[in-house]
């Protein structure tokens, strides 16, 4: 497909598309014309979405797989023997806590809406994207390559989406499937204020050692988000790079945008234990500091 050819007989599946940057990639792909399936969760979500011409909301729970077999007999009815155009692996969550008191459960959550999610809507939708020999874009995060300390749960998933699209990339290249990988930096969608609102929850309901150990660290993880919050680029940069991967006669295999981008890439260069002492002073958390 190229920049200028029709979209109008072209669908393409967005997971996560109750806010942010998957709202936001969902009416932009619409309005270039793609017939959009926005996965969400909520009925709110998927009346607000419904009412843009060109989507139609479905009920999608990554982690249900009811859900993931219900979503892909919808498309396939749609699509039929044209096959689907475009999967947007977007669905996401994210969870903080230093490692030495991260609940198991916790992390597990994590990687089943960030990973497993994502790779289970994947497999049940190949089948119709050969068709169209068409494409898949994952939403990673430069938290995929420069680790950040408290929100180690979600880095170490955004870390194996880049090698679940890198893997997924040469596997599908004899069928023609491109597959892009979004690096976004800071973006303004509600994860930060949930992030907040988590690291605050977890302040308080955690064990009294982590307060006494880890406090000052947690402390300045809340002001750090919030600061970025504020300062965050919005959804439509992402947005942007979205329908260019989609639309493009040869899509980039990766697309970093947003906030905080370009510093993020120059500290993935720099030898570990220089980016480990940048990165802890902007926390105020140096080493031998506890000792």
């Amino acid at each position: 497909m190229t920049p200028t050819s029709s979209a109008n007989d072209r669908a393409i599946v967005v997971t996560g598309a109750s806010t942010g940057i998957g709202e936001a990639s969902a009416r932009a792909l619409a309005a270039r014309g793609f017939r959009v399936f926005a996965g969400v969760r909520k009925p709110d979500d998927a009346e607000r979405l419904a009412a843009t011409e060109g989507i139609e909301a479905v009920q999608l729970d990554v982690t249900r797989a009811e859900d993931i077999a219900a979503a892909a007999e919808l498309v396939e009815e749609w699509t039929g023997d044209r096959g689907l155009w475009g999967l947007f692996n977007n669905a996401g969550i994210t969870v903080s806590a230093p490692l030495e008191f991260l609940d198991l459960e916790d992390l597990r959550r994590q990687f089943e809406v960030n990973l497993f999610g994502q790779l289970a809507v994947t497999q049940a939708l190949l089948p119709q994207l050969r068709k169209a020999r068409g494409r898949v874009v994952n939403t990673g995060s430069v938290g995929g390559f420069v680790a950040t300390p408290v929100l180690a749960p979600y880095c170490m998933t955004k870390f194996a989406m880049e090698g679940f699209s890198d893997a997924l990339r040469m596997e599908l290249a004899p069928w023609e499937i491109e597959v892009s990988l979004l690096q976004p930096a800071a973006i303004a969608t509600p994860i930060w204020d949930k992030g907040v609102s988590e690291a605050e929850t977890q302040r308080h309901s955690g064990p009294p050692a982590m307060e006494q150990l880890y406090g000052p660290l947690l402390e300045r993880m809340q002001k750090l988000v919030g600061s970025q919050g504020r300062g965050a680029a919005p959804p439509s940069v992402v947005a942007d790079a979205a329908v260019h991967a989609f639309t493009a006669r040869r899509p980039k295999t990766r697309y970093v945008m947003g906030t905080g981008a370009r510093l993020r890439q120059v500290l993935r260069r720099l030898p570990d234990r220089w980016r480990d002492q940048l990165m802890l002073r902007s926390f105020h958390w140096t080493r031998g500091s506890r000792a």
